[in-house]
C-alpha cells in the first residue's frame, strides 16, 4: 500500500472495488472547539482515469491543501464520484456522546444518504465504523492512502469550512471564518473575553472551564 501523500485505489480494489460498493468515509472537525463535526462519504466511479481527470493527481489529504485548491477539488469530486454526500453530528450531540461517538455519527449519516446499498467502507484512522450492516477497514492516514478517503476529507472539509464562515456572521467576534472552530490563541483569547457561544462544545475543556 501507498505509505506517501498520493492516494490510489489500492484499498477500494482490495475491497472488491469496482463489483462491490466501497465507500470512503472522512469527518472534519473532530479538534474544534465550536461547531458541529461533519463528515463526507464518497464511492468512486468504476472506472478511474487520473490521465482523463488530470486533477485527480491534486487530490490528497485535505488539510495538506490550501483553502482555494480545496474549493476547486470539492465540485470537481462531487460531480465524478459515483456517489457523494455530506453529514454532521450537532454540537449538543458532541457533547451529549462524545466526539467519538459523534465523528461515528455523522459519517453513518453521510453514507445513509448516498441511498445505495454499501458492500464495504474504508474509513480514516485506527477505529472500525461501528453500527453498520457491511464490514469496514481502518487506515491510519487514509486520507493519504485512500483516494475515495481523501476526497471525503476534502468535500466534508470545504462544507464545514463554509458553514463556519455563515456562523461567524451569526456570531461575530470570534473570527469563526478564520480559524474555523479550532483551539488558536485567538481564538482562545476572544472566547476568555466575550464568554461561550451557543455553538461551543461545553464538553470540551477549554470551554468547560469558562462555564
Amino acid at each position: 500500500m501507498a505509505e506517501n501523500s498520493d492516494p490510489n485505489i489500492d484499498w477500494e480494489t482490495k475491497c472488491g472495488h469496482p463489483l462491490k460498493i466501497v465507500a470512503g468515509v472522512d469527518e472534519v472537525g473532530r479538534g474544534c472547539l465550536a461547531g458541529p463535526v461533519v463528515a463526507a462519504a464518497v464511492v468512486l466511479p468504476a472506472e478511474i482515469s487520473f490521465e482523463a481527470n488530470p486533477w485527480l493527481l491534486k487530490v490528497t489529504d485535505s488539510k495538506l491543501l490550501t483553502a482555494k485548491k480545496r474549493e476547486e477539488l470539492a465540485p470537481l469530486i462531487s460531480s465524478w464520484a459515483l456517489y457523494s454526500d455530506v453529514a454532521f453530528a450537532s454540537i449538543e450531540e458532541i457533547d451529549s456522546i462524545n466526539i467519538h461517538h459523534a465523528s461515528q455519527l455523522a459519517m453513518r449519516r453521510a453514507l445513509k444518504k448516498l441511498n445505495v446499498g454499501i458492500d464495504h467502507v474504508v474509513i480514516d484512522g485506527k477505529f472500525k465504523l461501528s453500527g453498520i450492516s457491511c464490514d469496514s477497514t481502518a487506515i491510519v492516514k487514509g486520507d493519504r492512502k485512500c483516494l475515495s478517503i481523501a476526497c471525503a476529507s476534502i468535500l466534508a472539509k470545504v462544507w464545514r469550512d463554509n458553514l463556519m464562515v455563515r456562523l461567524d456572521e451569526e456570531y461575530p467576534g470570534y473570527d469563526f471564518a478564520i480559524h474555523k472552530g479550532y483551539p488558536t490563541p485567538a481564538h482562545t483569547e476572544a472566547l476568555k473575553k466575550r464568554g461561550v457561544s451557543p455553538i461551543h462544545r461545553r464538553s470540551f475543556a477549554p470551554v468547560a472551564k469558562l462555564l
